[in-house]
């Protein structure tokens, strides 16, 4: 894709917005085999959806239950160190899960969550994740975030120019 879309006003460029997805070469690698796995699984996902909390979910899962699980991805230990508001995601979802490479020394990550290995490929649920399920008018606000998230992406596929065209960013809420 380019980096650049005409953007049918001025006939100016604009920026392609960013489909959502982590930063990071090794982040993205093991998002990737998250989603799989999720799909695998019968869940559908999406990454980095923000949260009403002003977080920033890295892979949100929808059940075809409605069940929503949210993995918070670690590409190495240091990230790991660094990130403490791993808890304030367990609001949001029915099951908290992390995400890690194979090489992951697991012994570090908390007991209180799921635990997915996973690489490019694929992944694996080492640990099953507590379930602590949603109260009906949080899962009704999470279920319309996801489905608002993913339609806007879907949306700036379909127009890239989209977001300029309206005047304001697409997760604009």
């Amino acid at each position: 894709m380019n980096d650049f879309v005409d953007n049918g006003i001025s006939g100016g460029s604009i920026p392609s917005p960013s489909l959502g997805g982590p930063q990071s070469d090794v982040a993205r690698e093991i998002c990737r085999g998250v989603v799989r796995l999720l799909a695998a699984h019968g869940l559908a996902a999406i990454s980095e959806v923000p949260l009403p909390n002003g977080r920033r979910a890295d892979v949100i899962g929808i059940a075809p239950d409605g069940g929503i699980w949210i993995v918070e991805i670690k590409s190495c230990l240091e990230d790991f160190r660094a990130d403490h508001k791993w808890p304030e995601y367990r609001d949001y979802s029915d099951r908290l899960f992390f995400a890690v490479l194979p090489a992951f020394p697991l012994d570090v990550l908390p007991g209180e969550t799921g635990l997915i290995v996973a690489d490019r490929y694929g992944g694996e649920i080492l640990r099953a994740a507590p379930d602590h399920r949603l109260a009906a008018p949080r899962r009704k606000a999470m279920t319309l975030r996801i489905a608002r998230a993913a339609a806007s992406r879907l949306s700036v596929l379909l127009d890239p120019t989209l977001p300029a065209a309206i005047g304001r960013g697409v997760f604009d809420t």
